[in-house]
């Protein structure tokens, strides 16, 4: 097909990806260019002219033709992009799940930097790092006072290179250097197992080059497990994205042969096309379908789609295709609503533009974009509620966010009262110590949400959410 689905997002070190990541597209430039306005370009010729002769200290003329670029990009919407060449790395390592560090995901906690777990097989494994390790010194800077960001650069570096983290053990109260050799790392994006007996649950943690093939071995791996699979949670919850062939599959793999699962509409004859459930429209080599080995089972076996806030982007296209299609069950909160496609053209060896040019569709022509799916069944993320989630950043509070296309977005003042109350909340929340305001892990008995999907599967109650409002639900739709 003409169509090559690639690259998108950006991925910290196992730090959380915001859900800003993107769904995009790599084309090759277009072969004809629109009339340029001549006096607008005279225009910024003569501002040129003028910094790079009357600013009070000289100016660096390739520097300033950058941030023009750079500013004139950013002011069309908050995916849309000009990559330099350090960016452009960066985001090609992130769409690929691999990268050059110690192997490790990580939060933040007190100002420092907290193992969440250490990729397996990886040098920080190997090196004996555990869940729950505080990185207080990357070398010889203090980790208090770096953001995560800084952090996870700190980190990373050139293959065969060391670098010595200073840890502190809180079970064991003692702190001790890891020297560690930076080298290669492939994350990786699908976890799972089976939760009890016929039930089981993957998670897929973003879209990346490898995660079709490791759904599939997780999918094999449960169903050798438990051959009699009754039920299976897929969790989409905090899932930022990635590329779109990888939700295609992802959804071709539960849906029957050549449905629709999502399409895209732009300016370019190249925008407007309608992705099927078929391995023409996500398989990366010629003839070989990386779905072929799933079970045949996985296309009728009940299953409930968990998402939240942080669901975006792919996530979106898999959990609106199950839902339009009446496949799965969606369960959790109103997600991001990322419903714009980028596509990446580059502009040179290493330097590159990621355009937003078009939005995408669920199998029924509704678009997501700035509204998100809404769950069939609403359920907050603990029993306590789900009143921090509204604090959440969305698509719809982001600046310069792109609307949905159909009609215009209404503000809903019930959720700006449920924002106050929970702003207030929070005030309180914060003033109690840290193991208090801390989630459980998804996956884990004490995942509020995910008890609930096992319960949806198994025909019992579920304790459904009592405060959720659902955002621009006065959106007018077109006919």
């Amino acid at each position: 097909m003409s169509h090559k689905l690639k690259i998108a997002g950006w991925i910290s070190v196992g730090a959380l990806a915001g859900a800003l990541t993107t769904v995009s597209l790599q084309t090759v430039a277009r072969g004809s260019l629109a009339p340029l306005p001549l006096e607008e370009l005279q225009q910024l010729a003569a501002v040129f002219s003028m910094v790079k002769s009357d600013y009070v200290e000289p100016i660096d003329e390739k520097k300033l033709i950058t941030d023009a670029i750079s500013g004139m990009v950013a002011s069309l919407d908050p995916h849309s992009q000009y990559f330099d060449k350090k960016s452009f790395k960066e985001f090609r390592e992130g769409t690929s799940g691999r990268f050059v560090g110690v192997g490790i995901e990580i939060s933040q906690e007190d100002g420092l930097v907290k193992v969440v777990s250490p990729i397996e097989g990886s040098p920080a494994f190997r090196a004996g790092l555990k869940t729950n390790d505080l990185i207080t010194k990357i070398d010889e800077t203090a980790v208090k006072g770096l953001t995560l960001s800084e952090a996870v650069k700190r980190m990373r570096g050139e293959p065969n290179t060391k670098v010595m983290l200073t840890i502190y053990r809180k079970d064991e109260n003692r702190s001790f250097p890891v020297t560690i050799t930076r080298e290669e790392i492939k994350t990786v994006s699908v976890k799972g197992k089976v939760m009890e007996p016929g039930y089981g649950w993957i998670r897929l943690s973003q879209f990346q080059e490898r995660t079709v093939d490791d759904f599939v071995r997780k999918v094999e791996e449960i169903y050798k497990a438990e051959p009699n699979l009754k039920g299976l949670v897929l969790d989409l919850r905090n899932d930022p994205g990635g590329l779109l062939d990888a939700a295609v599959a992802i959804s071709a793999a539960f849906l029957p042969e050549n449905v629709n699962v999502v399409s895209t509409n732009g300016q370019l004859a190249e925008s407007k096309f309608v992705y099927k459930a078929a391995p023409e429209f996500y398989q990366r080599r010629a003839g070989s379908d990386p779905l072929r080995k799933l079970p045949a089972a996985i296309k009728n076996v009940p299953l409930v789609v968990l998402v939240n806030e942080g669901s975006a982007s792919a996530s979106e296209i898999v959990a609106g295709a199950l839902q339009d299609h009446k496949r799965a069950t969606i369960l959790g909160s109103q997600t991001f609503g990322k419903g714009s496609v980028q596509t990446v053209r580059p502009l040179g060896p290493d330097t590159g533009l990621k355009l937003t040019t078009a939005r995408y569709y669920t199998p029924n022509g509704k678009s997501i974009q700035a509204k998100g799916i809404v769950p069939d069944v609403m359920v907050d993320e603990s029993e306590e509620g789900n009143v921090f989630s509204v604090l959440r950043t969305r698509e719809a509070d982001l600046d310069k966010h792109l609307g949905a296309g159909q009609g215009p977005e209404v503000k809903d003042p019930a959720r700006e009262k449920a924002r106050e109350e929970a702003r207030k909340k929070a005030e309180e929340e914060a003033k109690k110590g840290p193991d208090a305001r801390r989630p459980p892990e998804f996956g884990s008995d004490k995942d509020f949400q995910l008890v609930q999907a096992l319960n949806q599967l198994k025909g019992r109650p579920v304790l459904v959410s009592k405060t959720q409002v659902v955002e621009n639900k006065g959106e007018k739709k077109e006919n």
